[in-house]
């Protein structure tokens, strides 16, 4: 054989390799990649999971990686690093990196839940509840500085609740323990998310007395945010993610407690598929779940009122520098 033909076959047979690789390389064939750092595996987040499960990503050609980051300033740092593309957070956060300064700030572009997702928890069950009962109490509560527990005080102040004075507040256990120190003992009631409040409830081991979400009122709660600097880069990408999510909106809207339980299912294999219903209708009766992707210059207000009377809102930080609502309003045109 001739040398020229043998190299021929040696560079064809490069170029078929190649060809085989790059899709693998490229992490599904045509398909965007994107990567977002959920700041935990919850229920909460059902749309997300409906998203993926149902195939409103790869629709708009995008293949998504999903990683849990435990812990605000966690799926911060991953975001900051470029370790991952969006955040999916409270807006706290962005307000956070914001208030230190950042040359390139953190954009909310579409909104997942609209409002706090915890409930109150007692040892018995109290029909006739009523807020100003916690006084004189032991409180275990969730980490300061972060929206649950600056929710949580929110609520308590709207009661007439002091919560420095007129209970004895806990908050330096870690959110993974919380649970577990409430149901060895610790503290007459405990803020907590799904599912643990509706296992609580199955065990009998604490009863939900009240919404914190309901209290609360709407906020920008958790939210998917990138870089400035990726969304300029990637407009097409961050559309098309938006699109997904709406899509993924409307479809826990329009369809019924046990589909949407079913849905998710997968991203909650250890998770009972009755209390996965429970979590999923509870959070659906108190609209938790944003029915678009807009922020609302509302919500954003009533989330600054919030982190103010928390002591964490260092300086103004404006909806109209901080928020971009083009993807989600182009999103809901798509529906017209």
């Amino acid at each position: 054989m001739k040398r020229s033909t043998v190299r021929t076959a040696l560079l064809l047979t490069a170029l078929l390799l190649l060809a085989a690789l790059l899709p693998a390389c490229s992490g599904g064939g045509d398909k965007t990649r994107v990567r977002i750092g959920e700041v935990t595996r919850s229920l909460f987040y059902a749309p997300q999971y409906v998203a993926l499960s149902q195939g409103f990503f790869a629709d708009e050609g995008l293949d998504v990686e999903l990683t849990t980051t435990p812990g605000g300033d966690k799926t911060m740092t991953a975001l900051l690093s470029g370790s991952i593309d969006v955040a999916l957070v409270g807006s706290e956060t962005s307000i956070y990196v914001y208030q230190q300064g950042a040359d390139d700030p953190v954009i909310n572009f579409a909104q997942l839940t609209q409002t706090d997702g915890t409930f109150l928890v007692g040892r018995k069950p109290d029909p006739g509840f009523d807020w100003p009962t916690l006084k004189g109490t032991t409180f275990l509560g969730q980490r300061k500085g972060g929206m649950p527990q600056m929710a949580g005080e929110f609520t308590l102040r709207k009661h007439g609740i002091d919560p420095a004075a007129d209970l004895k507040l806990i908050q330096n256990i870690d959110f993974a323990n919380i649970a577990s120190a409430f149901s060895s003992g610790t503290g007459d009631y405990v803020q907590l998310f799904e599912p643990q409040a509706s296992i609580f409830e199955k065990e009998g081991k604490g009863f939900v007395l009240a919404s914190f979400g309901v209290e609360s009122g709407h906020l920008p709660y958790t939210v998917f945010m990138s870089k400035k600097s990726y969304i300029n880069r990637n407009p097409d990408t961050v559309q098309k993610f938006t699109n997904a999510i709406h899509r993924a909106q409307r479809w826990v809207g329009e369809h019924r407690v046990e589909d949407i339980a079913a849905a998710v299912q997968p991203y909650f294999a250890d998770t009972d598929a009755g209390i996965i219903q429970s979590v999923v209708k509870r959070y659906k009766e108190q609209s938790s779940y944003a029915a678009d992707p807009i922020v609302d210059e509302a919500e954003w207000n009533n989330l600054l009122d919030v982190m103010t009377q928390a002591g964490e809102l260092k300086q103004p930080a404006a909806w109209s520098v901080l928020v971009d609502n083009s993807f989600a309003r182009k999103a809901l045109a798509g529906d017209k």
